[in-house]
């Protein structure tokens, strides 16, 4: 159990049955009455952050995640398939509880599963990944002193913005977790 005097950022915990992360916190004290402490809260399952405040002294439930590394196999129908590198178990999951991260899985990706007690609740990618553009119209000739941008499709399908200069087969680093065009390789 973890009491309000023990919250810190990133500590995970119940409330009201439901699975959090601390993502702010603040010590307040009203001119009248007893001291209370502000919350940001992130839902470990959902993603969706509220705002709470409790009662200094109040006790809460300390939440234990683990990371294990993942690596990416294929794709069957719908369900994605990933390995556990250190038990080489397998896991299909659906891609609603991947979203957008399904823009950006190649064979053999090494990711980070996140498991609540015993539960997946996440994935997290690389955050910096070096792709190939598989499809890219060809680059205009003409005002270099703006930042032209054209659309290209990476290997796994996904759209992205690119440079003019940026052609087939090149390969590009992309941030995975706005999706956006950082170099070329």
């Amino acid at each position: 159990m973890v009491s309000t005097s023990d919250f810190r950022n990133g500590l995970n915990i119940l409330v009201d049955g439901e699975p959090y992360q601390i993502t702010w916190f603040q010590n307040h004290k009203p001119g009248k009455g007893g001291a209370v402490m502000r919350v940001k809260l992130r839902h470990l399952k959902k993603g969706g952050t509220i705002e709470r405040t409790f009662k200094s002294g109040e006790k809460f439930e300390a939440l234990s995640i683990t990371r294990q590394k993942k690596q990416f196999l294929y794709k069957e129908g719908e369900n994605y398939n990933f390995m556990d590198m250190n038990t080489y178990e397998q896991v299909s999951v659906e891609p609603q509880f991947l979203g957008e991260m399904v823009n950006f899985l190649t064979e053999n990706l090494e990711v980070e599963a996140i498991y609540l007690e015993s539960e997946l609740i996440g994935i997290d990618l690389p955050i910096i990944m070096e792709m190939t553009i598989a499809e890219a119209e060809p680059g205009v000739k003409g005002d270099s002193v703006s930042n032209m941008t054209k659309m290209a499709k990476l290997e796994t399908g996904a759209d992205i913005r690119v440079p003019l200069f940026i052609k087939e087969g090149d390969r590009v680093k992309v941030d995975t977790r706005t999706g956006e065009y950082v170099e070329r390789v």
